[in-house]
């Protein structure tokens, strides 16, 4: 099992280029199921997570392969061929280790009318039911039930539109249901649907295989279902991973860095950026482009997890890491997982103070940490151990990187070209 060997105490200086989008690839490859088209898309991360949803693909009977030459628009390209026999089985081996392998039922069913997926599992960081998208579904027609672990689903010919509301708001679940509604017959709204940004490239992707897609971006999404979709005449370029993005920008300021990061959007992180100026880093954007500049210690600040465009549970693990080293203390309170302050023991391990009631950590900034060996939990998780290692005083050993590698494209290669001294060997 491979471990990142971190040696604290550089400053990063120089330039990241970031990755497409984790949590915006793994629906598009899905989405690639919707229509018999080769189907490309671009600015593919290299990702674990993106290596089991083609494996999924290919146990299906789809042709789903890297390219071997870098893609015009840029970033890795991925050719996915769903045209041949397709078995819509997604087997328990497969769907195991990631939750968002459910976003194959939407369109399975709607091109296919049938489909039997595993529940699905993947990072523990609290519970993420399926049960929103089994109501949609249902409510659209659909035949769904649970069978030995399974998801079985039917349809009696197509699907049917319909007016759904999630109990929740849900970014799976909203896509699943985006996806499905595409090939449905008439019309479907989903009121309380997910605003994030992946989201939305997810719709425009659609947009461009022919759906009829309004108010993606908003609470309220309407779609008009057609017969038949198609590939998009471009590869579809995958946005750029805001949390990636995020979680580097926390690097940086931990270490009192200057980095441009390249490839990126800021208009989509505008609650972090938010919080890391009130902390006293300096940010300077532009169209696809952060400057990050940090000298001196931050300050400590609060933050409440909530849906985009609030601040993103997925960056609560990083900030808590600055939060650890900055002066004052801080009180971070997450609403979305009930389960995600498994870094916490982590962290104290590193020197950190931190304490935690209920759903609420309370964060008093030390002037340093120290290395030891810690443990990785979750993905994020994972990230929030990485910089407090940048900074801590001697060797910091992370286990269980694993979970890193389910979303962070080459980290420690990044980390390493703007200064870090880190690297990964087996254990």
């Amino acid at each position: 099992m491979d471990q990142l060997l971190i040696r604290g105490g550089r400053s990063l200086q120089g330039e990241i280029v970031i990755s497409g989008a984790k949590n915006a690839a793994l629906p598009e490859l899905c989405a690639a199921l919707l229509t018999p088209d080769p189907v490309r898309l671009a600015n593919v991360p290299r990702l674990r997570d993106v290596g089991t949803t083609l494996a999924l693909l290919r146990n299906m009977g789809v042709a789903a392969d890297w390219r071997a030459e870098r893609g015009a628009a840029g970033g890795d390209e991925v050719l996915i061929d769903a045209g041949r026999a397709i078995e819509p089985v997604a087997p328990y081996e497969l769907v195991k280790t990631m939750r968002a392998s459910i976003l194959v039922l939407g369109p399975l069913l709607a091109r296919f009318g049938r489909a039997t997926v595993s529940l699905p599992g993947g990072c523990a960081i609290g519970s993420r039911p399926v049960d929103q998208h089994i109501k949609g579904l249902q409510a659209m027609g659909a035949q769904i039930t649970v069978e030995h672990g399974n998801i079985v689903a039917t349809t009696d010919g197509r699907l049917r539109g319909a007016r759904i509301t999630t109990d929740m708001v849900t970014v799976t679940g909203t896509e699943n249901l985006l996806m499905a509604a595409t090939l449905a017959v008439g019309e479907t709204v989903l009121e309380n649907a997910a605003q994030e940004p992946e989201v939305v490239d997810l719709a425009e992707m659609l947009i461009a295989m022919g759906a009829r897609i309004e108010g993606h971006g908003t609470s309220r999404i309407r779609i008009q279902g057609v017969e038949r979709l198609h590939a998009p005449r471009e590869p579809h370029r995958i946005v750029p991973d805001r949390i990636e993005t995020g979680t580097f920008i926390c690097a940086v300021a931990a270490t009192g860095g200057d980095v441009l990061l390249k490839n990126t959007r800021p208009d989509h992180l505008d609650a972090v950026l938010d919080k890391l100026r009130e902390a006293g880093v300096r940010i300077d954007c532009g169209a696809d482009t952060i400057r990050v500049r940090a000298d001196g210690r931050l300050k400590a600040v609060s933050f409440r997890t909530s849906e985009y465009p609030a601040f993103p549970t997925d960056m609560q693990a990083q900030l808590m890491a600055l939060d650890c080293i900055a002066e004052g203390a801080a009180k971070v309170t997450e609403t979305i997982f009930e389960n995600r302050f498994m870094h916490v023991n982590e962290l104290l391990r590193l020197g950190a103070n931190i304490e935690v009631e209920g759903h609420t950590a309370l964060v008093q900034g030390v002037a340093q940490l120290s290395g030891a060996t810690v443990m990785a939990t979750d993905l994020r998780a994972s990230a929030s151990l990485v910089i407090a290692g940048l900074v801590a005083q001697g060797l910091t050993r992370v286990d269980r990187i694993y979970h890193l590698d389910r979303g962070y494209d080459r980290m420690e290669e990044k980390l390493r070209g703007v200064g870090a001294d880190i690297e990964r060997v087996k254990a």
